[in-house]
């Protein structure tokens, strides 16, 4: 069957969401690729050739691209469900594939067609992934005290800076770069500033090198490292949204429905069916203690499923804020089962090579991810006290 083909046949019915047990179903040799290769990956500190063609190859990254491009023409709810799958099985690969539907929404959302026509196909197919280079040492985490610039030169721009923390450098092919643009008027915000401009640009322009040389705890076949822009030269096309309008860009992704969470939550699934196994194996499900325990566990994965569904399909009072408490409730519960985990472990969690102690990293770097936690409750609490 023809890649296109390939596509067309696994786009879900006009209007409904495959079920997980659907999704487990067609994506089962991508999963299967990325639980073999997941130790490795973890202990090299980086993304394996055999994964990402899986990955590419696989359909999945044209969930968030509408059907005219060639994507499935997915929602927040079937994004979700696919990076929790993805999660579950390696969660370094489940933020990569976060970041490209990060930056695949963005542009369905604010490109223009000419954008839209060049970037979106190639993101669906695979043949491209995105990557967001937002972050930076000195801007933290609310985005406010951006170092990269962007000049103004005949025909287009000129962007000088440094990110990092960038998922996916070295990886992708495209990056949604954030540059501040014009000085800003010092009017609040509570995430990024006025003058701020997004920005697509390529990798082979030569103007952007990506290092993936950040030694991480967790997450680190993720691919996370910097991008460094140094003269790097775009024309007025690369400009995504409005000159100086970055804000109401990046304050439309918590209403989009997407969320971390969903990484969280596909930690905290393979945690507890760990704890589960080796229940059942050491005959330890026979002693009411342990059952209950187990049931405690369950009911936490429960409680983080249901809110980021409820993020996913955006039928709450206040969607924005639902996506704002599925990253961080979901997050938090994730460490939480990881723990108990561990000790109903007990000697056999502490060995070194244990899946559930790589688990437990990666569970903790979630909630360091953007919004971050604390920029979570903030972003909550602020218009309490405007």
């Amino acid at each position: 069957m023809a890649a296109a083909d390939s596509l067309t046949a696994r786009r879900p019915e006009a209007g409904r969401v495959p079920s997980r047990a659907e999704l487990a179903e067609r994506y089962a040799p991508l999963y299967e690729t990325l639980r073999r290769c997941a130790a490795d990956a973890d202990t090299a500190g980086e993304l394996p050739g055999e994964v990402l063609a899986a990955l590419r190859s696989s359909g999945v990254l044209g969930a968030a691209v509408a059907p005219e491009y060639g994507g499935l023409g997915g929602d927040a709810r079937l994004t979700n469900r696919i990076v929790e799958q993805v999660a579950a099985a390696d969660p370094s690969v489940a933020i990569i594939l976060f970041q490209h539907y990060a930056v695949s929404a963005r542009i369905s959302e604010w490109g223009t067609p000419e954008q839209c026509a060049r970037h979106l196909p190639r993101l669906a197919r695979g043949e491209w992934l995105a990557a967001s280079a937002w972050s930076e040492s000195g801007a933290s985490a609310d985005k406010r005290n951006l170092a990269t610039k962007a000049a103004r030169v005949p025909g287009g721009w000129v962007l000088d800076g440094a990110k990092t923390f960038t998922t996916g450098a070295g990886l992708a092919q495209l990056y949604l770069v954030l540059a501040q643009s014009s000085e800003p008027s010092g009017a609040v915000s509570t995430y990024g500033s006025d003058g701020q401009t997004f920005y697509l640009v390529e990798a082979g322009n030569p103007g952007l090198v990506a290092h993936t040389g950040m030694d991480l705890v967790g997450m680190r076949a993720s691919a996370t490292g910097f991008v460094e822009l140094h003269a790097c030269r775009v024309d007025d096309t690369a400009v995504l949204g409005p000159e100086g309008g970055a804000v109401p860009i990046i304050a439309g992704v918590r209403e989009s429905g997407a969320t971390l969470g969903a990484v969280s939550l596909g930690i905290a699934e393979t945690a507890y069916r760990l704890a589960l196994a080796h229940a059942t194996r050491r005959g330890l499900d026979g002693q009411q203690a342990v059952r209950h325990r187990l049931v405690d566990l369950g009911a936490r994965v429960a409680a983080a499923r249901a809110l980021v569904d409820a993020a996913g399909r955006r039928d709450t009072a206040e969607p924005g804020i639902t996506t704002l408490y599925s990253k961080l409730i979901a997050s938090q519960l994730s460490e939480e089962i990881l723990q108990e985990a561990q000790r109903l472990l007990g000697s056999a969690g502490f060995l070194r090579d244990h899946p559930v102690n790589k688990l437990a990293r990666d569970a903790r770097a979630v909630g360091l991810m953007g919004p971050t936690n604390d920029l979570c409750r903030e972003l909550v609490s602020a218009p309490w006290t405007a």
